[in-house]
């Protein structure tokens, strides 16, 4: 059997290069999950994109799916024969519907009854004939936004200008919103042309003709180069940002790379101002020298080839230079401001209608902050830092610079309260209370800074659960999942002695205190747990703890963070012991029994011990909790767990030699007591009834 290879390419008015990306990938997979549904064999499936097209590649597609057989399943035998034994009306129907004789069935027997089958030859169709239906591919890509035009129906990214789909050389028809499938393409906006593709596999080829790189990792990868060659050649770092680059990528189909000037004289205003306004404005790459100092030039990309560049590159600075104008403007003007000033002026900055103003939000952050600082036993210097630092942490926002570039949130409030005389930790706090932004950013260095972190992301995400603000589904409008995971890996990262329990009661007191919640103080904590149990489990996940072990572990309480994970990792590694398992059975045993006692049990009664058994576990209990508590108070996971493994020798003798449910009640209740001081020793480590063996 024969194979071609097939495009499907869809031509739009530019996209914004956020949504390309994602489009591409959408259609790579809906054509690879339609090739697999339609039972049709191919070499490769390859994706390609630009602003203004999506398209795919099947290389090797087969011209015809594979016949195939198909065993049918029909009425049971009771309902295919007559009293005398003939077909039945019900099979003859049968075999109708499946086009096939009644002679051709025949009987099998299924869960101890019989049913009529049937074996089918289901002749494979032709890929012409299934290709016809693609046009749906494309329509079932999804956008963050929408738009129509004209008087069409179709809602999608931009609006449609062509349609190229071919297998091999023949064209496959199909029609949306009003544009008609072909063999042409369009090639580069200014420099290419309106050209016929002669074979689907010529695809590639054929654009670059037309001055279009349609492969986006030959593009990224030649704009890459084109950076470095430049680099070198002037001597210079370019230091390039991955997401300015998969954005710049995606702007342009046939990329240059050239260079440009700015005034010297810019250079005062901070780096991170001038850094920013070249990437968020007008998406150029930044360029340094060897020792890392900014220089006034910058790196940009054409969508284009290198005729006329030096007019390009005049037009781009002019640009820039009014960009950078704004920037020293706003700087100048901002250094004027009185910090205490700005601060106060978010009494009238509007934080969330049911919680109030920042300047509310502040005041919580501020208090909340001290609380923790204070109950971490900071000294009276480190509390005054975390307390001037929450009092201006937010007084940036009313500044021109952040109005301009919110993303600078944090960064010219240090910037500014430097300038202010303000102390260094303090102008620090202010711009590492934000971090960390995301996943993979950075964590506060300083432990003020890391104490106002929390308190700001607690406060947001406590009082968010406060008013029913709980995020649903993937809908998190205010990132509260991103926030609370923050606060895990700061208290992780500090490895402060403190209960993520006891954060969060201490933010729910406070809320409680201001008025803020909406709901009872419990259903709340309890929302909160759970939520915050989610995003330590995912935790553990990334750092390859075992699902049964997380399970495990967390059954213990929400304690320490770094005490959880350690936790997890450790008995992760302790699980490929051989002799784990029996461990784990002799504390399953007493944390399974324990579960009998009745009532608030009291410790075990000496007097009552019948057996050696009982004296020899109870002894070596007494030992166990001692070293626990000491182990436990250094945060010493394998002291604890060296100390509770001193238990199994005396369970095993125990359970090996003692009923413990005995006809004598007395006695039954002693020894269901003493498990349950056992087990409740146990637990506070883990539950090791959650861990899973599996049979070899």
């Amino acid at each position: 059997m024969s194979n071609r290879t097939f495009l499907l390419e869809i031509g739009l008015e530019e996209m914004p290069a956020r949504f390309v990306t994602d489009a591409m990938n959408q259609l790579k997979e809906k054509m690879t999950a339609w090739l697999k549904e339609n039972r049709l064999s191919y070499e490769a499936v390859r994706s390609f994109s630009t602003p203004r097209r999506l398209a795919v590649l099947v290389e090797g597609l087969e011209e015809k799916q594979e016949d195939r057989s198909e065993e049918a399943k029909g009425p049971s035998k009771k309902i295919a024969r007559d009293n005398e034994g003939n077909w039945s009306k019900a099979a003859q129907g049968f075999a109708r519907g499946q086009k096939v004789a009644v002679d051709d069935l025949y009987f099998k027997e299924v869960k101890g009854e019989e049913y009529v089958f049937v074996d089918k030859y289901i002749k494979g169709k032709s890929t012409i004939e299934l290709l016809a239906r693609v046009d749906q591919l494309l329509t079932g890509i999804t956008f963050a936004k929408n738009m129509r035009w004209g008087n069409g129906k179709l809602r999608y990214v931009r609006p449609i200008k062509w349609l190229a789909a071919l297998y091999g050389n023949e064209i496959i028809d199909f029609n949306i919103a009003g544009v008609q499938s072909s063999n042409v393409t369009t090639g580069h906006r200014f420099l290419g042309e309106t050209v016929v593709i002669e074979e689907a596999s010529e695809y590639t080829r054929t654009l670059l003709k037309e001055h279009v790189l349609a492969d986006p990792a030959e593009r990224k990868s030649a704009i890459v180069k084109q950076i470095d060659q430049l680099a070198e050649t002037e001597g210079w770092d370019v230091p390039v940002d991955e997401d300015l680059l998969e954005e710049v990528n995606n702007l342009v189909e046939y990329p240059t790379v050239f260079f440009g000037t700015f005034d010297e004289s810019f250079l005062h205003v901070p780096d991170d101002v001038l850094i920013t306004s070249m990437k968020e404005h007008q998406r150029y790459f930044p360029v340094l020298n060897k020792e890392g100092e900014l220089l006034p030039n910058f790196i940009t990309v054409r969508n284009g080839d290198h005729r006329h560049l030096e007019n390009v590159q005049k037009g781009n600075e002019k640009v820039l230079r009014a960009r950078l104008a704004d920037a020293e403007f706003f700087y100048k003007e901002d250094l004027k401001l009185n910090i205490d000033d700005a601060a106060n002026r978010l009494e009238n900055v509007v934080y969330h209608e049911e919680l109030g103003s920042i300047g509310d939000k502040v005041r919580r952050i501020k208090d909340l902050s001290s609380r923790f600082a204070k109950r971490l036993n900071f000294d009276q210097e480190a509390v005054g830092t975390v307390e001037r630092a929450a009092h201006l942490s937010k007084f940036d926002l009313v500044t021109h610079m952040v109005d301009e570039f919110p993303e600078l949130e944090g960064r010219m409030g240090e910037e500014y309260a430097e300038k202010a005389g303000e102390k260094p930790e303090v102008a620090a706090a202010i711009r590492e209370h934000y971090l960390p932004r995301h996943a993979k950013d950075t964590l506060p260095q300083r432990s003020e800074s890391a104490v106002l972190s929390v308190a700001d992301k607690l406060d947001t995400v406590v009082t968010s659960f406060g008013i029913g603000q709980i995020p649903t589904g993937s809908q998190d409008p205010h990132g509260l999942r991103r926030q609370t995971a923050a606060v895990i890996s700061i208290l992780l990262d500090q490895k402060w002695d403190i209960k993520v329990t006891d954060l969060f009661d201490e933010a729910l007191a406070l809320s409680e205190q201001r008025g803020v919640l909406k709901r009872s103080k419990e259903d709340v904590k309890a929302d909160l747990m759970e939520f915050t149990v989610l995003r330590i489990k995912n935790m553990l996940q990334d750092k390859n703890v075992r699902y049964d072990i997380i399970e495990a572990v967390l059954s213990a309480g929400i304690s320490r963070v770094d005490t959880i994970v350690e936790k997890g990792r450790f008995l992760t590694e302790q699980a490929k012991k051989q002799d784990f398992k029996h461990l784990v059975e002799a504390f399953s045993r007493v944390t399974n029994i324990s579960k009998k006692a009745e009532g608030n049990v009291i410790r075990a009664d000496e007097s009552l011990f019948k057996q050696p058994e009982e004296n020899q576990l109870y002894a070596t209990l007494r030992e166990v909790k001692q070293q626990v508590v000491k182990a436990r108070s250094n945060a010493d996971i394998e002291s604890e767990f060296e100390a509770l493994k001193q238990l199994e020798p005396a369970i095993h003798t125990y359970f090996d030699n003692i009923m413990v449910m005995t006809d004598d009640a007395k006695v039954k209740q002693n020894r269901l007591a003493q498990m349950k001081e056992a087990s409740d020793v146990i637990l506070a480590f883990a539950d090791f009834q959650a861990i899973v063996f599996h049979s070899e």
